[in-house]
């Protein structure tokens, strides 16, 4: 499955994304697939990182924390945004290849 790691030029394609689901994994399992997060920090500070994910299909994924005082380096929940429940099924056919586990 071929995706592409947005960069910021790319925040027009992920507006309009919500919570669709989660995957636990950790911050360097997320590094070491996506590469450094596509963005740091937020205005608000409810989340301290965030990767913005193309795929093929032109599907659009965020995989990001929330609300958790600092990057979570521990494994955790991370949070999986899309604009419709198909950015999960994406995110778990990357399973296998990323030792992630996703769940709605």
């Amino acid at each position: 499955m071929n995706y592409t790691k947005l960069d910021n030029t790319g925040l027009h394609k992920v507006n309009g994304t919500s919570l669709r689901g989660y995957v636990l994994t950790t911050y360097d399992k997320l590094v070491a697939t996506f590469g450094e997060p596509t963005y740091l920090g937020s205005y608000d500070e409810k989340t301290t990182c965030e990767w913005f994910i193309e795929f093929e299909d032109g599907t659009v994924a965020t995989i990001y924390d929330w609300k958790t005082g600092g990057t979570p380096m521990y494994p955790y929940e991370w949070h999986i945004g899309g604009k419709n429940n198909k950015v999960v099924e994406l995110i778990q056919a990357l399973n296998e290849s990323l030792s992630l586990t996703t769940s709605l």
